[in-house]
Parts: structure tokens; sequence; C-alpha cells
């Protein structure tokens, strides 16, 4: 049997640290009251959580199961995510799941043209339609999904999406910073 990324040098790839935020309960499943719950914590609304619920533990459910029928509670089983890489995406994880510096640059040397250091919500557009796969329709749909909510919580008060933000949720520690952040904010308040 192969062994997943993660069970290799027993650390998490990056790409299963940045899905492991949503799993509330640390027993490496997500369910969909957990993608909630975790989008929740991060700053969406409540109709942004649902949908990204929804959206999310029902595309990702089937590719990462790791039985041979899909659960009709779609959990998302973590250490399988790197199933779930889309095409039309920005190549920034590799097949497994680990982070390629080299195509991280490469979003912002092609298309920060405002500021070399952050997009603006046009030239997000702009890297979402260069990266799209012909007829990968799935995939295009998983890649403007995915940007346009990190654009939608993380863009500065300038409407820009920081390069140090974008790298932060590649490598899996932006949305727990997020969460300490708004959890910070609330007990201030």
């Amino acid at each position: 049997m192969a062994s997943s990324p993660a069970d290799i040098d027993g650390e998490m790839t990056p790409l299963q640290k940045h899905a492991s935020f949503f799993d509330r309960n640390k027993d490496g499943v997500i369910y969909p009251w957990e993608t909630f719950r975790g989008f929740r914590a991060i700053g969406g609304g409540v109709g942004q959580s649902i949908v990204a619920a929804v959206f999310i533990n029902g595309l990702l459910a089937p590719k990462t199961r790791t039985g041979k029928f899909l659960s009709p509670l779609l959990p998302i089983y973590v250490k399988n995510i790197s199933k779930g890489k889309h095409g039309s995406d920005s190549g920034a994880y590799d097949a497994q799941g680990r982070f390629v510096p080299e195509k991280f640059e490469e979003i912002f040397q092609k298309h920060a043209h405002t500021n070399t250091n952050a997009l603006t919500s046009d030239e997000l557009k702009e890297m979402l339609l260069s990266n799209r796969v012909p007829k990968d329709y799935m995939g295009w749909l998983g890649a403007s999904a995915e940007w346009k909510a990190l654009f939608s919580l993380c863009k500065d008060d300038n409407g820009l999406l920081p390069k140090e933000t974008v790298r932060a949720a590649y490598d899996g520690s932006l949305f727990f910073k997020m969460e300490e952040e708004i959890s910070s904010s609330k007990r201030k308040a």
C-alpha cells in the first residue's frame, strides 16, 4: 500500500495543512458542518459559509473518500486531499500537495502589474483566465471559487490581495492566523 505524503516523513504537506484548518475536531475528516464552522471562524458570512460547505464537501468528498462508496455525510479525508486537486489552478501545489515556489512566484511575475507584491481584482481575473485548461469547466469553477473567496476575505483596505497573504494560504498558516485575529478582536470588543 502506498504511503500518503504525510506518512512519508510524519509531516503534513502544505495542502494538507491548508485543508486541516477546517478539520475542527482534528480527526482527519472534514464534514460539511466543520467546513461551515471553519468559514465562520475566518470571517465568512452565514450564506457564504453554507455555500462553501456544500460546494467544497460536495466536490471533494467523492475524490478523497477512503472506501468504494461515498458517505452521504460528504466527509473530506485530509490525508487524501491531494486527490482533490483540480485542473486550471496555479500549479503552486504539485500532484502530491507539496508547495512549488517557482509556480507561486510566477503568479505575481505574470499578473501583478499594479503592485509587484499584490493582486487587484482585475489581475486576479486575468490570472484565472490564463490558467484555464480548455473545457475544464469544473476546474474553472473550483479555481474561481477558491480565489474569489480568498480575495473577498483577505483583500486589504486598498483592494489588494497581498503576496504574503497568498503565500500563507498555500503554506497552511493563513486560516489559523485569521481565526486568531478575529477571535482576538471579539475578545477586545
